[in-house]
């Protein structure tokens, strides 16, 4: 549904993506996450035509998005994690506004979807938040698309529009639209999607199914942190097994953790924290990407 080859974005000097190559199966639930400044944000919007690539190609359902632009885009809905409707206006009048730039539009079905038919004549602007989203999503849906991309679409709401938002993802997707869904709510991606692609630094660094992903990335073991004279103490540790990340040590299942102990201690370090460390989806995506914050957008 959407092919993705050697895309890239540079912006001056600065490489935002690299090149990436993606294919997106139709019917599937793609989950894509990455820290903040991971290129996420400017993939998405160079796979929808928002922002030109400095390489690479993209096609929706088999069109090229460089040569036949309207012929692709009439097949994707993109729903930005940035509100994108006219707050004056009321919900009927947005999905009017938006269908039309389409040439085409289902309002009727688009406002059942997000369960704001009750609510259609009224300005946006006395919505609650939760509303708004889902007015959002309808917007991206009023021409059904095959292909629906959404930007972190909880991000922000109360707990119930974020539960009717998340089912009506899954009954989309049981009709059989293909969905690329970008989140950093972990239980929302294992939860919902078919894969998973992990972005780092402008590139996937992993893609495949969740039990895949934890599989090879996310084994479970014990994380420890030191004190004391930790340069030697982390020595120690690595040669019993461990793997470093910073001030933290990941000992495998299995590893030889009472032998470990033993030589951190001889090497005059002590155990400041120390805690079991579980395999699922969020220990997969920490493994690949580091647990140091991001604040590069």
């Amino acid at each position: 549904m959407l092919t993705l080859r050697g895309l890239g974005k540079d912006y001056g000097e600065r490489t935002a993506v690299k090149a990436v190559d993606l294919d997106v199966v139709r019917g599937e639930i793609l989950g894509l996450l990455g820290p903040n400044g991971a290129g996420k944000t400017t993939t998405i919007s160079m796979a929808c035509g928002v922002v030109t690539p400095t390489r690479g190609s993209v096609a929706i359902g088999g069109v090229a998005l460089a040569s036949e632009p309207f012929a692709a885009k009439a097949k994707l809905g993109l729903v930005p994690q940035d509100l994108a409707v006219f707050e004056e206006l009321s919900a009927l009048q947005n999905l009017r506004y938006f269908g039309a730039l389409y040439r085409t539009r289902d309002v009727e079905w688009a406002l059942d979807v997000v369960g704001l038919r009750d609510r259609a004549t009224e300005p946006v602007k006395n919505f609650s938040g939760g509303m708004k989203r889902r007015l959002n999503i309808a917007a991206g849906l009023v021409h059904r698309p095959e292909l629906l991309v959404l930007d972190e679409p909880t991000v922000g709401v109360d707990p119930q529009s974020r539960n009717h938002i998340f089912e009506t993802v899954k009954a989309l997707h049981a009709q059989g639209m293909t969905v690329i869904y970008t989140s950093h709510y972990m239980e929302e991606v294992e939860a919902l999607c078919d894969r998973v692609a992990i972005m780092d630094h402008g590139a996937i660094v992993a893609l495949g199914t969740i039990g895949e992903l934890i599989a090879k990335h996310a084994g479970q073991g014990v994380e420890l942190e030191l004190a004391g004279n930790a340069e030697a103490g982390a020595a120690a540790a690595v040669a019993h097994g461990a793997t470093r990340d910073g001030a933290l040590l990941r000992f495998p299942a299995g590893a030889p953790l009472g032998a470990a102990l033993a030589a951190i201690e001889a090497a005059g370090a002590t155990v400041a924290r120390i805690e079991s460390r579980q395999a699922n989806l969020e220990t997969a995506f920490l493994a690949l990407t580091g647990r140091a914050l991001r604040d590069t957008e």
